[in-house]
């Protein structure tokens, strides 16, 4: 793995470890976005082993990310639908106001699950690479 993906993935880690400490106090909206974040770092470190570039807004790192993982197992193609519904509640943390910019805990649940798969994933096609 080159220095600059080892750099992105080990951020991503640490969002996700992040994310399960603000889950575990409460913070079901701060908890998702975090968990976005995780996701997202770790795609960047997957884009940067893969083509040596990174993508410079979240819609170009979505959109690489599904590139990259089109042809690939069903798994893999299922986590690009991920990113979007994660990229979803970072706007409502980010954004939301009033009653429909909620995200529950059962939401925020699923959103560290997800990441923690997606960081998984990545880190298997990772140690692939070298």
């Amino acid at each position: 793995m080159t220095p600059t993906a080892a750099d992105y993935f080990e951020k991503a880690q640490r969002d996700l470890d992040e994310a399960r400490k603000i889950f575990s106090i409460g913070l079901a909206a701060v908890a998702a976005r975090s968990a976005y974040y995780a996701a997202f770092h770790a795609d960047e470190a997957l884009i940067f082993e893969r083509t040596g570039k990174i993508a410079k807004t979240h819609a170009g790192v979505r959109a690489e990310f599904a590139r990259l993982t089109k042809t690939g197992p069903e798994e893999a193609r299922a986590l690009p639908t991920f990113l979007a519904k994660a990229y979803a509640y970072k706007g409502i943390s980010d954004y939301g106001v009033g009653r429909d910019a909620v995200i529950t805990m059962a939401q925020a649940q699923e959103a560290l699950e997800n990441a923690a798969r997606f960081i998984k994933w990545v880190e298997a096609q990772l140690e692939k690479s070298g």
